[in-house]
């Protein structure tokens, strides 16, 4: 019984810490826009692609800075990929 306590607990606080991980991965800043599957772009001019610096190949939170071919201002959006650590891994 008490091998069975030890394991729930074990479980919850994996799961805890699975849910901080994801939660530290989002974007921090909500103005700039998510893209989405189906999500029309408009891009004229990339200017910027951004991403937090990895060693490890994980899915990263990746920025794009652009120009607007429809209006012509700045633009940002926030996207997820693999890190580019990733391609130079086996």
């Amino acid at each position: 019984m008490n091998s069975r306590a030890l394991l729930v607990c074990a479980a919850l606080v994996c799961a805890s810490f699975t849910s901080m991980a994801q939660a530290a991965d989002t974007p921090s800043s909500p103005t700039i826009p998510s893209y989405h599957y189906g999500m029309p772009l408009h891009v004229g001019k990339v200017v910027a692609l951004t991403e937090p610096d990895t060693l490890d190949c994980k899915v990263v939170t990746a920025k794009m800075k652009y120009i607007d071919d429809q209006t012509g201002q700045p633009a940002e959006l926030a996207y997820r990929k693999l890190s580019y650590a990733c391609s130079y891994q086996n």
